[in-house]
């Protein structure tokens, strides 16, 4: 393998272990710049964890009901994932939720690991409105949905990433919040271009489109609401974007069901 196709597997493999819990090997040579790099593969990585995702769902089927099939596999999901994202809507609800406007105090209770009643609320309200949508789709459908939502929702996180403003001095998301540069736009765009073709292919182009527009209500209005507060984004609301983006799209394709 070539230097630059090395350097290219440990960018990916880095994204694969941050927001998975599949042990992969990126290699011992870690920097932050090889880190920030890891972020033009999210998007593809989203989608891998949503064709799990879809196998999961697709292979139950011949053993279990549609509504018993879907929940499972979006249990999967999670297992996948080790609820990475669903950890940072939560936090993101409880920080802005129980902090009385007082900026700092909700970027504190984000760090706490407790979870309470308004990130609670909103994870039980996020996790039903997606099983709720996707449930009213064919199951041919429910299967990209999962690809793309996966996917798309990912690319969400990272359009937020590029273009907002990092608030913390020092975190997580530190080595992530420097721009992706030309290599990294084509092959984040390409990524999604593939994933709204696929999905416009499975069902229509007007569904796909429905799609789209849910998950660009569902990423303004999360960037409205932690924006408008706390000036910017951290790791958690990256998660919330992409909690409330692959939810929009999931209720955008419902729509036309």
């Amino acid at each position: 393998m070539n230097g630059t196709l090395a350097n290219e597997w440990r960018a990916f493999a880095l994204a694969v272990q941050f927001l998975t819990r599949v042990p992969i090997d990126p290699g011992q040579d870690y920097s932050e710049r090889r880190f920030a790099a890891s972020v033009r593969y999210v998007a593809l990585v989203g989608s891998l964890i949503g064709a799990s995702c879809a196998a999961v769902f697709w292979f139950l089927l011949f053993w279990f009901p549609v509504p018993v099939a879907l929940l499972l596999a979006l249990a999967a999901g999670l297992a996948v994932t080790g609820a990475f994202h669903e950890d940072g809507l939560a936090d993101t609800f409880d920080g802005i939720g129980a902090s009385a406007g007082d900026r700092e105090r909700a970027l504190e209770i984000m760090r706490d690991s407790r979870l309470g009643t308004y990130g609670t609320a909103a994870l039980i309200m996020a996790l039903a409105l997606k099983y709720a949508a996707l449930l009213t789709l064919p199951p041919i459908a429910i299967g990209t949905a999962l690809i793309a939502g996966h996917g798309l929702s990912r690319l969400s996180s990272v359009i937020a990433m590029q273009t907002g403003s990092y608030v913390r001095e020092a975190g997580t998301g530190t080595p992530l919040a420097g721009r992706l540069g030309a290599v990294g736009w084509c092959v984040t765009g390409l990524v999604g271009l593939l994933l709204v073709a696929g999905l416009a292919v499975s069902a229509t182009p007007a569904t796909a489109l429905s799609g789209l527009a849910g998950l660009g209500i569902g990423h303004m209005a999360m960037r409205l609401y932690y924006e408008r507060r706390l000036k910017g984004y951290t790791g958690d609301t990256l998660g919330a974007v992409q909690q409330a983006s692959e939810a929009g799209l999931y209720l955008g394709l419902a729509a036309w069901a």
